[in-house]
C-alpha cells in the first residue's frame, strides 16, 4: 500500500476535505491533491504533521496497509484510529495484550505492526458487531480476579458512554493500563472516579482527556476457580448440604426403580 493511498483513505475517515486537512498541516491544498495522487511525496516535516494529524505512525503510513483498519471517532472532537486484525473468513481478533506487551502497547496501540504481532483468538459466544481486546491484569485490586486473569473488553468510542458502576480496562496518560470499576461524574465534576473492588485500595478520579482507549468489560478468563470459602453468598456447608440433597434424591430414584421391578 502507497503513501498516497493510506494517507486518501486516512483523511477521508477522519472526515476532513482536502482544504480542511491542507490548513492543519499548514501547507496549500494543491500539495495535499499531489500526495495523494502519488504526484509527490511528503517530506519528513510534513510526514511528521500528518502522523500526528491522522493519529498514526510515520512507518504506518510509509508501509502498513492502513485500509484494513477501523476508523472510529473518540471523546467528541478526538479522532481515534483503531487498527484490527481478521481471521481467513474476516472475523475480527482479540488481540491479547499480556503483562510484558503491557509497556509496548502504551506506545504501540495506534501502530497497526505492533497490533499485528500481538497473540490472537476469539470468543464465538460474544456479538460480532463489536470490537474486542483482551488484557491481562496484574495485582489485587480487583479481587476475586486473580493477578494473571484475562479481561474482555468491548471497544467504546467515548467517555460519555460510561455506565456508573461497570467494569472497564482503561489505557491512560498517566496511569497506564487499568482495570476498575468506574463511576461517570463527568456532568456534575467532569471526573471519571475510578474504585478498586478490594477495598484496600482507594478510590481515585482521572480526567477525561487522560483517557486514551476504553474497554468494556464483558468476560474473563482465568485458571484460578473461584474460592467458595471466600464467597458470602456460598459456603462449603452449603455445598455439602447440596450434595447430600443429591445423594438422598438419587438413592430415592434407585429405591423406586427397585419397587418397580
Amino acid at each position: 500500500m502507497s503513501i498516497a493511498e493510506n494517507l486518501k483513505f486516512l483523511r477521508k475517515k477522519a472526515g476532513y476535505t482536502q482544504e480542511q486537512f491542507a490548513k492543519e498541516l499548514g501547507i496549500k491544498r494543491s500539495l495535499v491533491g499531489a500526495y495523494e495522487e502519488g504526484r509527490a511525496e511528503p517530506r519528513l516535516q510534513n510526514l511528521s504533521k500528518i502522523s500526528k494529524v491522522l493519529n498514526v505512525t510515520v512507518d504506518g503510513l510509509i508501509v502498513g496497509d492502513q485500509t484494513t483498519l477501523k476508523s472510529i471517532k473518540f471523546q467528541k472532537e478526538k479522532i481515534k484510529i483503531l487498527p484490527i486484525t481478521m481471521d481467513k473468513q474476516e472475523n475480527e481478533n482479540i488481540e491479547l495484550i499480556h503483562q510484558k506487551a503491557s509497556a509496548g502497547y502504551l506506545n504501540g496501540f495506534s501502530d497497526p505492526e505492533f497490533i499485528s504481532e500481538l497473540p490472537k483468538f476469539q470468543l464465538p459466544m460474544l456479538a460480532k458487531n463489536a470490537t474486542y481486546r483482551a488484557f491481562e491484569i496484574e495485582g489485587d485490586s480487583m479481587l476475586p480476579l486473580t493477578p494473571g486473569s484475562i479481561v474482555v473488553g468491548k471497544y467504546i468510542d467515548s467517555v460519555t458512554d460510561i455506565k456508573n458502576g461497570k467494569t472497564y480496562v482503561l489505557i491512560t496518560l498517566n496511569e497506564g493500563i487499568v482495570y476498575k470499576r468506574i463511576f461517570n461524574y463527568l456532568n456534575d465534576r467532569d471526573k471519571l472516579y475510578l474504585v478498586s473492588d478490594n477495598q484496600a485500595y482507594s478510590a481515585y478520579e482521572i480526567a477525561p482527556e487522560d483517557v486514551e482507549e476504553i474497554w468494556e468489560a464483558r468476560a474473563f478468563i482465568s485458571i484460578d476457580f473461584p474460592d467458595p470459602e471466600a464467597s458470602e453468598e456460598i459456603s462449603i456447608d452449603k455445598l455439602t448440604d447440596i450434595v447430600l440433597d443429591i445423594q438422598k434424591n438419587v438413592i430415592g430414584l434407585k429405591d423406586e426403580l427397585k419397587g418397580k421391578r
